[in-house]
């Protein structure tokens, strides 16, 4: 069931489950581009920063896993990819201690397992200033071997996260590893064919793709995305191969998104209502609520909803 959105807002029931969620480590944050707002370039920036500079020919300058895929054939594999991290890199991190900044908002809430797609280290960064311990690893979907040969800490099943040594899991890489970095036309074929292989569903911890610790987190908790936007094809993508996992959960879905762009006030309100209606259908009548607003602005409610329990 879906409810109404109020003002843009989650209803006051949604609000309660997730709260109550929070409080009892049973959620699981998935963290987007948005969640960097000010902070980073968005995609399509770098896409036509690198299409002028280096004369990508085609008329799809803002597409960053095109024009990635282009400096990757015309320099070098790892080119595009050491620009990535050259670029964040350069780039101060957040303030962490502002009431809407999403990184350090998150880092407060005590949960075990954070999941991103963002190649950054600000969440990691988050939780350290909160004097915790994280874990971090990342999915590894190539055979680069200098990444097989990085042994996944995460590889022992028997190690639990916790609210003080949590995991920050990041789909599709980070900087520090940058062979790990899903960037390209061809990283994003790649990942997606391994991500739809019976590895994601593997029983034994050393032969899945995506280890023992993120697959419960993904099927025995809510989950809360953060930074992404309905239409994106990222959060489509995973979204919908996250149903195979989370099919017949009985826990719920939430997403902080920016309203669709370009549009007057009615086709706006159009469009969310298709976009409410189109996820309710592909999760099977499992609970989905969309919080039309910025990161930023969901952050803050959060943060001002759980400082008055």
């Amino acid at each position: 069931m879906l409810l109404k959105v109020e003002n843009g807002t989650l209803g006051e029931e949604y609000w309660e489950l997730l709260l109550d969620s929070i409080k009892d480590g049973k959620c699981t944050p998935f963290i987007g581009a948005g969640a960097c707002a000010n902070i980073l370039p968005l995609g399509s920036e770098i896409a036509e920063k690198w299409a002028k500079q280096y004369g990508y020919p085609m008329n799809d300058s803002n597409d960053l896993r095109k024009v990635a895929q282009f400096l990757a054939f015309s320099k070098f594999e790892m080119f595009p990819k050491n620009e990535i991290k050259k670029l964040f890199e350069s780039k101060n991190r957040p303030d962490f201690s502002q009431m809407d900044e999403p990184h350090g908002v998150l880092a407060d809430l005590d949960l075990p397992v954070y999941i991103t797609t963002n190649y950054d280290d600000f969440l990691v960064r988050a939780l350290k200033s909160r004097g915790k311990e994280p874990v971090q690893d990342y999915c590894r979907w190539n055979d680069v071997d200098r990444i097989r040969g990085k042994k996944s800490p995460l590889l022992d099943a028997s190690f639990e996260p916790t609210k003080t040594k949590p995991i920050v899991y990041h789909l599709h890489g980070h900087i520090g590893i940058p062979e790990s970095i899903v960037l390209t036309e061809s990283d994003y074929f790649d990942f997606l064919s391994r991500l739809s292989t019976d590895e994601w569903s593997a029983k034994d911890e050393d032969e899945g793709l995506i280890p023992t610790q993120i697959r419960i987190a993904l099927t025995n908790a809510s989950l809360l995305f953060i930074g992404y936007r309905l239409a994106d094809w990222n959060f489509l993508v995973l979204f919908r191969r996250l149903l195979a996992s989370v099919e017949g959960s009985r826990w719920f879905t939430i997403a902080a998104q920016l309203p669709p762009e370009g549009l007057c006030e009615e086709k706006k309100r159009a469009a969310q209502h298709y976009m409410n209606i189109y996820f309710q259908k592909i999760q099977k009548g499992s609970e989905f609520q969309v919080y039309w607003g910025e990161a930023s602005r969901f952050s803050k409610e959060l943060r001002e909803r759980l400082g008055k329990i």
